[in-house]
């Protein structure tokens, strides 16, 4: 799969003979091939004419739209799927109290032992005993998910304590002395791991979103996150189980090895967060990457999901945006009622 990022804020595309050309301050700065295209990543306040549109259905290329921050606001795709019955049965099934319960609960678990996992590899290579507590930590709050008197709300609560145990050691696996970690933020990110963090699990959520349409399901009717309007929570349910080996991992890798610094973040003092247009906006960023910065990561990010790895199921090596597709597929086949359970990808061969 060919994807095209476009980062030029405040740009706009139009239709160039068999190109897409991308336009700023009046001027052609790159003209983009269609053939090939099937993803197209629109990140910040990028117009496309209506030509362009038609053109980018006519050759059914998705289009992700991302604000200025990175987060995710919309697709357009053209639905190709008839699966009416499979998304029946979703709909059936996690409208029971039960399923959800054991869907999440298995969610869950997938990811404590991530994170566990993480934490005690990390605390091997780098010789630190705090993260070996705050891994036995998570893997013997694993017990708890299998009380029968647990609810959803009690199981969302044990997957919140997990994560905060995880971040709150996070520090301890940046061995980057140009670049700290004081805790999670987001909505907007105040630094620069966090906003690489925040941008990272942006890109996972929508391989998964797009994973999820290719299998025929609805993505915004999950189990673990609570359905709220525009959000794709089944795409949030199932991104869980790749943001510490894919995301964290990536992130982490590019610090460490001082692939990037301080110098590729723009920082700004902040006090007001509202904004009312890209130019209020830009003001208002605590912080962000530069273009060419943006650009570095999105081509580290491209390299690393096109790694491969033995896919357990099979045993054959595929890239990781492939196992995200197989993994779809072992869910679907869970909602169709061909498996018991879904058990999140093992990261048991990953160092």
């Amino acid at each position: 799969m060919q994807r095209v990022y476009v980062l030029d804020s405040g740009s706009y595309l139009r239709k160039s003979g068999d190109n897409l050309a991308l336009v700023r301050d009046g001027s052609v700065v790159e003209e983009i091939n269609i053939k090939g295209i099937t993803q197209l990543i629109l990140m910040g306040y990028t117009s496309i004419s209506g030509a362009v549109l038609r053109v980018l259905m006519e050759n059914r290329i998705e289009t992700v739209l991302l604000n200025p921050r990175g987060r995710f606001q919309g697709r357009l795709s053209v639905d190709e799927h008839k699966h009416v019955t499979r998304r029946k049965n979703q709909y059936i099934k996690l409208s029971d109290p039960k399923f959800v319960l054991n869907t999440a609960r298995s969610l869950i678990q997938g990811k404590m032992r991530t994170l566990s996992r993480f934490l005690a590899l990390r605390g091997t290579q780098f010789g630190i005993d705090s993260l070996f507590s705050r891994a036995a930590a998570i893997k013997a709050m694993e017990r708890a998910l299998f009380d029968p008197h647990m609810d959803i709300d009690a199981l969302r609560g044990l997957e919140g304590n997990a994560t905060k145990i995880y971040f709150d050691g996070f520090h301890l696996m940046l061995r980057n002395p140009a670049f700290s970690f004081k805790g999670r933020n987001r909505r907007p990110p105040l630094d620069p791991v966090n906003a690489l963090l925040s941008f990272v699990y942006t890109l996972l959520t929508g391989e998964v979103l797009t994973a999820i349409k290719i299998a025929g399901l609805d993505p915004y009717l999950g189990a673990l996150h609570v359905e709220d309007y525009g959000r794709p929570s089944l795409a949030c349910d199932l991104v869980e189980e790749w943001r510490v080996f894919l995301g964290d991992r990536l992130v982490l890798g590019l610090l460490n090895r001082k692939a990037m610094s301080n110098e590729d973040f723009v920082f700004r003092i902040v006090k007001d967060h509202d904004f009312i247009d890209e130019d209020d906006l830009k003001k208002k960023r605590p912080v962000e990457m530069k273009p060419l910065a943006c650009r570095a990561f999105l081509d580290a990010y491209e390299k690393w999901m096109s790694q491969r790895v033995s896919y357990p199921e099979t045993g054959l090596k595929i890239s990781y945006r492939s196992a995200i597709l197989e993994q779809i597929r072992k869910f679907e086949k869970y909602i169709e009622g061909e498996e018991d359970i879904y058990n999140p990808f093992p990261w048991s061969q990953i160092n």
